[in-house]
């Protein structure tokens, strides 16, 4: 199978790679969500060792920049409740953690969740996280420039490979919302 996107040696379906998933990366494949059946999501099997963008980019191709998602965990605190949730913005794009992230959660205070946090309540790993496979209840921050790619690069879970789908099966995900302005 050849990807949509890059310049990718190793594509399938992700439904036949589900032991190269985190758990809860796997179990969100495997079901498929908002009518993308699971042979729509692929997977691309990579180098751990190369996972961030810049290193990823150079290796599999710079169209790849304007088509990758980045997906970062935060935590909106107001009084003493903290709210975990999900950004994902186009790699070239940053996070407007105190305009549009704190607006939207209601907080007082918005930063990004520690590594440890990020990692431990998502059960993947740090530097593979993806939108996919969220614990229940997180709200998920989707900047439009992500759903309006017909393909977006994004996280498996693992350092190891990355998930391509199409940008508007990333609004179907559970807890997603469309926000305007989140990626500056």
């Amino acid at each position: 199978m050849r990807a949509p996107i890059g310049s990718f040696e190793d594509a399938c379906p992700a439904a036949d790679r589900l032991g190269l998933l985190t758990a809860p990366v796997a179990r969100a494949v495997e079901k498929g969500w908002g009518g993308v059946p699971a042979e729509q999501i692929i997977h691309v099997d990579t180098d751990p060792e190369i996972a961030d963008t810049a290193a990823f980019v150079e290796r599999h191709g710079a169209d790849l920049l304007s088509r990758s998602a980045n997906c970062l965990v935060v935590a909106g605190k107001r009084g003493g409740a903290v709210t975990l949730a999900v950004c994902l913005v186009l790699s070239r794009c940053r996070v407007d953690v105190k305009g549009a992230v704190r607006e939207h959660l209601g907080a007082r205070k918005v930063s990004f969740a520690p590594m440890e946090t990020a990692v431990g309540e998502t059960g993947m790993e740090y530097g593979g996280i993806t939108p996919v496979g969220l614990p229940d209840g997180w709200p998920l921050l989707i900047d439009p420039a992500v759903v309006d790619e017909e393909w977006v690069l994004i996280g498996s879970g693992t350092r190891r490979g990355k998930l391509i789908v199409p940008g508007k099966a990333l609004a179907a995900l559970p807890g997603a919302v469309v926000v305007d302005g989140l990626g500056v």
